[in-house]
């Protein structure tokens, strides 16, 4: 995995973009709460991928992602976009701890676990694999096991942005 820990955090950015577009294409069918999620994912991934951070900005993204997370389920209890929601606030909560577990390291990546092992880091890398594995389980249950709400282009969409999230996710646990 070497040659893949350069273009990590480009291959989180593209995924998240990739992702962001496909929710906002799918408008009607994605509220607010779920756009916003999707959109500030692709923001922080996009300035992960883009800059060297401090465990300060490790903090302050971690802080984001988990706000937005909130925000993402806040709502939609009951409507047919409550699962999608709870999807993408699960993705937001995982990359959030990889940014505090980050932060609690010291590293110079705003996202991912470096130097795994060194105080809270080793509790919250088990922490990121665990949510990783939940991501991956939901996409996969969500798409071959559970009847879909929507159909047709709509669907299509939707799909394709919880692959690139699950894609996403797996890339960061897996790169870093």
């Amino acid at each position: 995995m070497e040659h893949l820990l350069p273009a990590a955090p480009w291959l989180m950015a593209a995924a998240a973009i990739v992702s962001a577009a496909a929710c906002v294409a799918a408008w009607r069918s994605v509220p607010w709460q779920g756009r916003q999620s999707a959109l500030v994912m692709a923001a922080v991934m996009l300035l992960v991928a883009v800059g060297e951070g401090g465990p300060v900005l490790g903090l302050i993204l971690g802080a984001v992602l988990l706000l937005s997370a909130m925000l993402g389920t806040m709502g939609v209890r009951g409507t047919p976009a409550a699962a999608t929601c709870c999807h993408r606030a699960l993705v937001s909560l995982v990359m959030a701890i990889c940014s505090f577990e980050s932060a609690s390291t010291g590293q110079a990546a705003a996202v991912a676990g470096h130097g795994h092992g060194q105080g809270l880091s080793g509790l919250l890398s088990v922490v990121v694999v665990v949510g990783v594995i939940s991501v991956v389980l939901w996409t996969v249950v969500a798409e071959w096991v559970i009847e879909p709400v929507h159909h047709g282009r709509t669907a299509r969409l939707l799909t394709t942005e919880s692959w690139a999230m699950a894609a996403g996710v797996a890339v960061m646990c897996l790169g870093f």
